[in-house]
Parts: C-alpha cells; structure tokens; sequence
C-alpha cells in the first residue's frame, strides 16, 4: 500500500463500513505540545475532511495546564482517575489506555502520545488507512525514523537495548516490526478489547505479542510515519521503561515473574544504592469489566 491513501478514499470508505473513529492521546504534563497535536487533528481530520470522529484526552494525573491545553482547543479531556472508579486503581501509560477504551467512543481507536514536537495530520491518516480499506487488518503499528539531540538517529534507545535483543530472542516471529515500541498506533475495538493492557510501559510490546497470538499475524500492519520528533527522556528515565518492557517479554515467554521484580535497583552518582518502584501489573480483557459491556451494549457473558 502506498504511504498516502487520499482523504477522500478514506473518508468514503469510512462512511461505507459506516465506522467510528476516535483519536485518543494519554497525556501526563504535556501543556507544551498537546495542544498543537490535538488542533492539527481537529482542524483538518474533524472539522474539515471529517475523517475523525472525536479527539479524547485523558489526562493521567497531570500537575501542569495539560487539560486546560487540551480543552482549549477542543478536545474532551477525561481525568484518568474519573473512569471506571468503582475499579481498583492503576497507573502508568498502559492503565491510562485501557482506562481510553471505555471513555472513546470509536469503533476504532488511534492512539498517540502526546509530546510529538513534529506532528502532522499524515501521522493519523496513515494508520488509519489500512483499517479503514482492508477489513482483515485489525491492528496498525506506526515506525519511523527517531533523531536525538541533534543527530539524524539514535532514538529509541529501549527499543534498541532491550525490545528488539528480546524480541529476536524470544519471539523472532514479531521481528520484523520496526518500532515494537511505538506510541502510535491504531486498532479495532473488537481486538483492543478482548486483550489484558500492561498498566505500566510494557504496554506496547505486550499488545503486540497478546494480538499477534490471539488474531495471528496477517492481522497486524504496519505505516511508516516518516520522522518522530518528541521530547528525549534522560537515562534515568529509562531504566524503569527498559525493565517494564523485560517484565513484560519474560511473562509473555512463560518465565515466572513475582513482584519482586517491580523494583529497579541502581546506583546514584554518589554509589548509593536506590530502588525505583515500575508498574508491571496488568488489567484484564477490559470486555470482562461489566460496565464496559453494559456501556457498549454487549451481551452479559465475557
């Protein structure tokens, strides 16, 4: 498939299959490119070429004018801590996303994350082409190239390290998708929902191999987004993702994991030993909660 589908074609087959679609972002003191990400959306994907049915927000605990930013230019923000409260608490990004299942309305959803510096709309249209022209795909993951500091490459740095030795290690049938870890991708509600969401950043690679074994490969797709830009992590930052994303890869491959695992045990400059707390609980199939079903009008029985 070509890159570009037009937006006409798009637009058509949309109406025909009579699809809903959603563009949600998870955002957590994101005020300085929220805002520019979810105006380009509405702008040009909702207002004019309706392409896009809503544009979600859901706003994890934000300490800056992340929602304020957001509602500014039109989207429907949702307190992540508001969905589903009678439900034991989560956290982390992929609690935030399986929290989005229930507050989008879209039969299909796009994700993105919200510190994208370079957004364009091609970075929603892409991932929506193949959902929305070839019915057999039920799952588009976005891949890209990734600069860092400057530099044209280098971006990535856990998928590099961790996500792609694990991957071709322990599930070399996922190796040749190109960004494992990406933050942009779509999906079709009937798959989102019938898989367990990693609360914390193994989120992606456990969609990712959960989809593959519960609807085989042909199922998933690829689109290349071209280059992402968004705000470098520090090192420190990325040791706990890193250590997420191996939690996650070893449950996957039958390895026992006991919660021991949830501390990162590292040293500060001064040879100190610390422990960093990392989400690797995972919420169920959100098609077993019965709200969910009640909501979306579906039968009683998961």
């Amino acid at each position: 498939m070509a890159l570009d589908v037009a937006i006409s074609a798009l637009v058509e087959a949309k109406a025909t299959t009579g699809t809903t679609v959603s563009v949600c972002l998870p955002a957590r003191n994101e005020e300085a490119t929220v805002g520019q990400i979810v105006a380009t959306v509405r702008r040009n994907l909702v207002q004019r070429d309706h392409l896009v049915d809503e544009v979600v927000v859901i706003d994890d605990g934000s300490t800056d004018a992340t929602a304020d930013a957001a509602a500014y230019v039109g989207a429907r923000v949702v307190a992540a801590d508001t969905i589903l409260p009678e439900l034991p608490a989560g956290s982390g990004k992929g609690n935030a996303l399986w929290l989005s299942l229930y507050a989008c309305e879209g039969d299909v959803i796009c994700w993105l994350d919200a510190d994208i510096r370079n957004f364009a709309p091609h970075f929603v249209t892409r991932l929506l082409a193949p959902l929305l022209t070839d019915p057999a795909v039920g799952f588009v993951k976005g891949y890209y190239q990734r600069p860092l500091y400057g530099e044209a490459t280098g971006g990535g740095r856990v998928t590099e390290l961790v996500a792609r030795p694990v991957i071709s290690s322990l599930f070399p049938h996922l190796a040749h998708f190109v960004q494992p870890l990406s933050g942009e991708y779509a999906g079709r509600r009937r798959l989102l929902e019938s898989v367990p969401f990693v609360e914390g950043y193994g989120v992606e690679i456990g969609l990712l191999v959960d989809l593959v074994a519960r609807f085989g490969p042909d199922a998933l797709a690829q689109a290349d987004l071209g280059v992402r830009e968004h705000r470098n992590r520090p090192l420190e930052e990325l040791g706990p993702q890193a250590m997420a994303v191996l939690v996650t890869a070893l449950r996957r491959a039958g390895v026992p994991v006991d919660r021991r695992l949830a501390e990162l045990v590292r040293f500060d400059a001064d040879q100190r030993q610390e422990r960093v707390p990392v989400e690797i609980r995972e919420r169920p199939p959100i098609v077993t909660i019965p709200a969910y079903r009640e909501r979306f009008g579906l039968e009683r029985s998961a």
